[in-house]
């Protein structure tokens, strides 16, 4: 018989800009006290968690998430499982816990993920023929070259595809900078300060002259309307039915369903959509039962075009600003944006989605009921 998964917890530390207030950290001290953050408002003790799930995709190694359970000292039993998924890897984190929860192998399970920008290693291939070894930025998301584009490349493809304008993505930027600063006391009960920093670092007055003047990147992808690399941790709790029953500070949220799919590589914006109809008919809901939904801005253009292609209320999503006015800490956004979704959806109850894309044509959905 499959048991019910419910999220009782979330949190996650500030975003901050790559070289920023959270520069100095190492990924496993970014990580622990999120990991603690979440158990210590909860009847769940540190020796009852059976597994850490930490997504991660710029570490270079090793068990992030091993280390991040022994830092914040929970039982050495506690293996931790590391996963790279890049962008959607934080909310499959989620979705492992829940089939680890569901099927009975663990009873507590943390997930999220985390990621430094600012920390990363510098990638180097080694040479077969005794030459020196070459420096690359990002690994190959697809086998074939010509079908596995820069994201900056992808996302002005899909804007000209799409339709979407540069004035319509730097609208949508500007508004979610002034949802986040209109909204910022939403953060309040989901922040970890840390370092010093208490705040998202790049939430801004953003304006159509700032806009304006941003740097073109690709076609009408600017520095306005694409998300900047940044550093966080985000993690949430997951646990039986039995376990959230026992919560009465704050409202427990079932998962009602999840899918991560894979489409076209070449069009990872859109590879969200899917997921999103997915895991929509999987719990028998409609698009127009959502009273929240949080959607990945990683670019403007692509938030956009899942909003209208997968249906999504418009008034329901981003509610309190997104990515856009954050930043994107690659492994833990998926996760960042579960945590918004557990707080945002702690006073609207209801249904709620979540949903991100990433390189190689990837997209994870989440939908939890209040």
């Amino acid at each position: 018989m499959t048991s019910a998964a419910y999220i009782i917890a979330a949190h996650r530390t500030p975003v901050t800009p790559e070289g920023g207030g959270l520069s100095r950290l190492v990924l496993h001290k970014l990580a622990a006290p999120v990991l603690l953050a979440c158990l210590r408002e909860t009847p769940v003790r540190a020796d009852q968690v059976d597994e850490v799930i930490l997504a991660n995709a710029l570490y270079g190694g090793g068990n992030p998430a091993r280390m991040a359970a022994l830092a914040a000292g929970l039982p050495e039993s506690v293996a931790g499982l590391s996963i790279d998924r890049q962008c959607v890897g934080g909310l499959d984190a989620v979705l492992l816990a829940t089939r680890m929860i569901q099927s009975g192998a663990a009873n507590v399970v943390l997930a999220g993920g985390a990621e430094s920008h600012s920390r990363r290693p510098v990638r180097m291939a080694t040479n077969p023929d005794g030459g020196d070894p070459q420096t690359y930025d990002r690994p190959p998301f697809s086998p074939w070259p010509e079908r596995d584009p820069d994201m900056h490349e992808a996302a002005a493809a899909l804007a000209e595809h799409a339709g979407i304008s540069r004035t319509e993505q730097d609208a949508f930027a500007m508004e979610s900078h002034r949802k986040a600063r209109c909204n910022g006391q939403n953060y309040s009960t989901e922040l970890v300060a840390l370092a010093g920093v208490s705040a998202d670092a790049f939430t801004r007055d953003l304006s159509p002259a700032l806009c304006a003047r941003a740097k073109p990147l690709v076609g009408t992808i600017t520095a306005a309307n694409a998300a900047i690399s940044a550093d966080a941790a985000s993690f949430l709790l997951v646990v039986n039915e039995a376990i959230a029953r026992q919560v009465t500070n704050q409202r427990p949220l079932r998962v009602a369903a999840g899918r991560t799919i894979g489409s076209d590589p070449e069009w990872p914006g859109l590879a969200p959509v899917q997921a999103i109809r997915e895991t929509l008919t999987a719990a028998s809901a409609r698009p127009s039962d959502l009273t929240v939904s949080e959607i990945m801005e990683a670019y403007a253009v692509q938030a956009i075009a899942c909003q209208r292609q997968a249906g999504l209320d418009p008034a329901t999503m981003n509610r309190s600003g997104g990515a856009l006015a954050r930043g994107h800490p690659i492994g833990a956004s998926g996760a960042i944006n579960a945590v918004r979704l557990f707080h945002e959806m702690q006073a609207a109850g209801g249904k709620g989605l979540a949903a991100i894309a990433a390189a190689g044509g990837l997209g994870t959905a989440l939908l939890l009921e209040g």
